[in-house]
């Protein structure tokens, strides 16, 4: 037998041999209430829902409330705002118009939206938008600015103020979002809802959350006024941070992202464009949202990379040029808020490991990057 034989024989047999080495659900509550119930105490977080797709098997931990008003206990089939983490939505609704012809991702955006000709965006790629690649679009779309054209009106004059550098920023991915349902013919919420997340096989996956499912849609609670409260309209919301999902909606995505599940090719392919890298931050590999270290990782490094100076200022970046291939000893992280409500997504592939976290209070990323670590650990510790 020669070695290829004997290593195809090997690659064959290794998902038998992982999932053969389960974990309990009872394990996996353990841990999940270890990591999280300490932050749950300090944050004072109202509810809280953590969803793993590990080695072929799905876990959920939920504790606290969904609604503090009737007391309604939170589920894995709770909705919960899912903040920036929408973004991972955009972005793989772009590349598959992309992989249709609709908008070509290595254009300029000024191809897209002419008002925008002879002003920065001949520089911009649209592919820049999801990767942040701006040189220094704002975080917010400015408060002045009412609608769309109001926005591409005030883009007309805008400037880099750092050229190359990479800008965390609502507007970027914003604005792709609304250029890709353009480019399809309907209002990106229409775009996502009836095309993306029937195509995802997503049930309860929502931009406008529906009458029949607003009994499962928590209420987020203000940091300063523990009032109860949800997202508010605006410009580009939809787009940037608009997305209600639950644990095992995200569960399905996770495990889609990993390679497992149903879904036709092109869009496993386009899931996974979204993971190359096209960038070189100081902490991390930047991909079409997704932010990626290598594995095993730093703490530290994965908490300044989810801080908040980081993502609040332009950071030097260096494109990859052609983009990296997805990689499997990475992993990969997207956090989310909005002013309720505070979202973390991981994902392993060499451990065929992915991890949501969803809580009805907005805390910080560095306490959900160190739960959601400690929580890895005691996952990957379990099967050793």
């Amino acid at each position: 037998m020669n070695t290829l034989t004997v290593a195809a024989i090997a690659l064959l047999s290794l998902p038998t041999a992982l999932a053969a080495q389960g974990i309990t659900d009872k394990q996996v509550a353990d841990m999940a209430r270890n990591s999280f119930a300490p932050v749950m105490a300090e944050y004072d977080i109202p509810g809280l829902v953590v969803g793993i797709t590990f080695r072929g098997e799905q876990h959920f931990y939920a504790a606290g409330l969904a609604s503090r008003e009737g007391e309604v206990a939170a589920s894995q089939d709770t909705l919960f705002e899912l903040g920036s983490i929408s973004k991972i939505f955009n972005a793989t609704l772009a590349v598959q118009a992309d992989q249709q012809g609709k908008i070509n991702l290595d254009a300029p955006v000024s191809d897209s939206l002419p008002d925008l000709k002879g002003s920065a965006f001949d520089s911009i790629e649209l592919v820049d938008l999801a990767t942040h690649m701006t040189g220094g679009l704002p975080l917010q779309v400015p408060s002045e600015v009412q609608d769309v054209p109001e926005l591409i009106n005030w883009l007309s004059d805008w400037q880099p103020p750092q050229p190359g550098a990479r800008s965390y920023s609502n507007v970027s991915i914003g604005l792709l979002g609304h250029i890709t349902a353009d480019a399809m013919g309907m209002p990106y919420a229409q775009a996502a809802e009836e095309v993306l997340f029937p195509a995802l096989g997503l049930t309860s996956t929502y931009v406008n959350v529906p009458d029949s499912a607003m009994d499962r849609y928590a209420y987020g609670y203000d940091r300063k006024t523990d009032a109860p409260i949800r997202v508010n309209p605006g410009v580009l919301a939809d787009e940037a941070y608009g997305v209600k999902s639950t644990a095992h909606d995200m569960v399905r995505l996770l495990e889609l992202e990993l390679g497992h599940g149903e879904v036709a090719p092109e869009l496993f392919k386009a899931l996974e464009r979204t993971r190359e890298g096209r960038a070189e931050t100081a902490y991390y590999t930047q991909g079409m949202i997704w932010e990626q270290y290598p594995w095993p990782a730093k703490l530290d490094a994965m908490v300044a990379g989810n801080g908040s100076d980081f993502i609040l200022s332009p950071q030097p970046a260096s494109a990859i040029t052609p983009p990296q291939p997805p990689q499997q000893d990475v992993i990969l992280n997207k956090t989310g808020s909005t002013n309720g409500f505070g979202g973390y997504v991981a994902l392993l592939p060499s451990q065929d490991l992915g991890i949501v976290v969803l809580a009805n209070r907005n805390y910080p990323n560095e306490a959900r990057v160190r739960a959601t670590y400690k929580l890895i650990e005691g996952l990957l510790a379990a099967q050793e």
